[in-house]
């Protein structure tokens, strides 16, 4: 499965029904779509937001809209595989990919930096082959009308692509050194205010460290959950400086 495999499925589309992050709130929503953007290949500089909702929800009696990415970003930069994206729960697809690439086994171990664990259960678990060539397509769908943003690791669980998650939410796992890992998963959520408790050098020097460990990294941006400009910034800083994350010299 090559990238244009998975480009074939993210051409840019709406969800109009009360499925995957469409369903929060629903029928109490005046704007009742969101947009799944395009994915593409290029670098850092194209991580930009579009125009269109990618996350409604109400809060407090109040509609909260949040535009997304205008394109989901694949990047391969020494070595490394980066897919940057908005909803958490497009991991999912990414990490079948990576598999049918050979990026990692099935039973790795999976970091997991964010404000929350992602650790609902989904309303069905994912019953396709992710070794299969159709299991590409079966988990972009299943990912885009199943899951959201908050039940995406247990069936990831479930069918063996990881056999263990360690989750960064908390002080003492950005004061720690885990093993290192070839699958690293990132949410910017984890440097939202409620998480301003652990100091942002410490979060982007062990962020940086794990990438250097890891052969494929996710990351969402969660508009929902962090304001974008201030997304984007940090991301620039784990990202772009002296590539401190690079221990390898090839592009």
């Amino acid at each position: 499965m090559t990238i244009e495999t998975l480009r074939a499925c993210y051409r840019g589309f709406f969800i109009d029904q009360p499925v995957s992050n469409n369903a929060f709130s629903f029928d109490q929503r005046q704007n009742k779509r969101i947009y799944v953007a395009p994915l593409i290949e290029g670098a850092l500089e194209d991580v930009e937001t579009g125009e269109e909702n990618a996350f409604c929800e109400m809060y407090e009696g109040n509609e909260i809209a949040r535009k997304g990415l205008r394109h989901f970003v694949y990047w391969k930069a020494h070595g490394k595989h980066f897919f940057i994206f908005d909803n958490h729960n497009h991991a999912f697809v990414f990490w079948v990919w990576a598999m049918g690439q050979g990026l990692f086994e099935p039973g790795a171990k999976l970091i997991h930096v964010d404000q929350h664990k992602d650790t609902r259960w989904p309303s069905e678990g994912f019953a396709g082959d992710p070794k299969a060539p159709e299991g590409l397509k079966a988990a972009f769908q299943y990912a885009n009308t199943v899951l959201n943003v908050g039940n995406f690791i247990v069936p990831a669980l479930e069918r063996g692509f990881f056999s263990e998650v360690i989750h960064c939410d908390h002080l003492k796992a950005f004061e720690s050194v885990p093993e290192p890992q070839k699958v690293l998963d990132i949410d910017m959520d984890v440097f939202s205010e409620d998480m301003g408790y652990i100091p942002q050098a410490l979060k982007i020097d062990f962020i940086q460290a794990q990438i250097r460990s890891a052969d494929l990294i996710t990351i969402a941006t969660s508009p929902y959950f962090i304001e974008e400009r201030k997304s984007a910034t940090i991301l620039h800083q784990i990202l772009k400086p002296d590539q401190r994350w690079s221990s390898r010299n090839e592009a």
